[in-house]
């Protein structure tokens, strides 16, 4: 729920934030996005979230249950006419600050913008890949534009300086979190989880949270798997997600005779319960942001498996929190993944320093730091001396 109640705020006007993305399926941004608005100050800000994809809409309700509306802008089907629609939207709605969590979006708004008659948004924009994960449009869209941003937030360093040299200086890392009190106590629900999913006590439990795209790794995930399942069958492997490989990846699957030792499991919605049944997380992407799905299993104490990719090192140091591996290599991946299983002081030690490690992952932290610099940005350049517009306490 939220820190405080939805609504005006009683000595006067509340700063206007339209968050805009592009989907709100069920990935690592639009999660962010449901624990911000749990955790935001809604008397000080009024703020909506707008998307594009209207087929995206797995984490909408949660967002909406937070007090936040939530708008469309798409149409299914090819659209062209969204940024009109964009256009209409933000002169209606009078918004003081507009931030973009999407590399299209951003571009576009910033354009957008720029057409709108009187006072127009502030705009802060938020990296949370790697430029070089972008298709070369968006990158090249994003460089040309990049400057009409008033402020710009990046997920880990290595998000920072993927973008190009003459404007990164720019960007300011703001590492992001986690609704830290979903996981105080998840781990009693160990027991019951593992029975509800038929896991016997003394099976090691491996699980990843990631949809099923090509750059979380899978294709090597499924590959390891296979070698860490034949040098240690009390191993079960667990994946929450869906996506647009679903059908290769299965395919993949009965072709290394998996059977039930590697379960797909489509979308969790409880993803701590999950998480606390598990001994082992791992992710095994090909270019990152800054994982949520590493920060909530660092939460609950899982060592981590993860590749040396985006801002994983960022979240875990190897050999302290778990292990790290070069991306795109099954064997390393296997290899470490054994090293975990098979040594159980090691994962003891390694779980230990995860827990400790999670605590830093306060949401509330990254909301705390985006308040006080939208107050900034509108409060200094239109509404300073206005009723109502404190600075928001640190």
């Amino acid at each position: 729920m939220p820190t405080t109640t939805p609504g005006d705020s009683a000595s006067g006007r509340r700063i206007k934030v339209l968050w805009l993305v592009k989907g709100l399926g069920a990935g690592g941004a639009e999660r962010l996005l449901v624990s911000l608005a749990r955790v935001a100050d809604h008397q000080r800000f009024d703020y909506s979230v707008a998307y594009l994809l209207p087929h995206k809409v797995a984490f909408r309700k949660a967002i909406e249950a937070t007090g936040v509306p939530v708008h469309c802008l798409g149409v299914p089907g090819r659209d062209i006419g969204w940024p009109l629609r964009l256009r209409s939207f933000l002169k209606d709605g009078q918004f003081d600050v507009v931030h973009s969590h999407s590399p299209v979006m951003a571009g576009v708004s910033r354009i957008v913008a720029r057409t709108l008659l009187g006072p127009r948004p502030v705009l802060v924009s938020t990296e949370h890949n790697s430029w070089g994960s972008y298709l070369l449009p968006t990158r090249l869209l994003n460089a040309a534009l990049h400057g009409l941003d008033d402020h710009r937030f990046a997920v880990s360093s290595q998000a920072r300086d993927s973008v190009w040299r003459p404007l990164r200086k720019s960007v300011e890392v703001l590492v992001h979190g986690v609704v830290l009190e979903d996981y105080i106590g998840v781990r009693r629900k160990r027991q019951a989880e593992r029975r509800r999913l038929g896991l016997a006590d003394d099976e090691i439990v491996v699980t990843t949270v990631a949809n099923l795209r090509r750059e979380k790794g899978y294709p090597e995930l499924l590959l390891a798997s296979r070698t860490v399942l034949d040098r240690e069958p009390r191993s079960i492997f667990l994946a929450a997600g869906q996506g647009a490989l679903e059908s290769l990846l299965h395919t993949e699957h009965a072709r290394l005779r998996l059977r039930d030792r590697f379960r797909f499991l489509g979308q969790v919605d409880d993803v701590p319960a999950l998480l606390a049944a598990s001994d082992v997380f791992v992710l095994p992407s090909r270019f990152e942001g800054t994982p949520i799905a590493i920060m909530e299993a660092l939460c609950v104490g899982l060592p981590v498996v993860g590749t040396t990719v985006g801002g994983i090192p960022d979240e875990v140091t190897d050999g302290v929190e778990g292990l790290l591996v070069p991306p795109r290599q099954p064997v390393a991946l296997a290899n470490a993944l054994l090293r975990v299983i098979r040594d159980p002081a090691l994962r003891d030690r390694l779980a230990t320093a995860a827990a400790t490690r999670g605590a830093d992952f306060d949401i509330r932290n990254v909301i705390s730091r985006m308040q006080s610099c939208y107050f900034s940005l509108v409060g200094s350049s239109r509404v300073t001396g206005k009723p109502g517009l404190t600075p928001p306490s640190p």
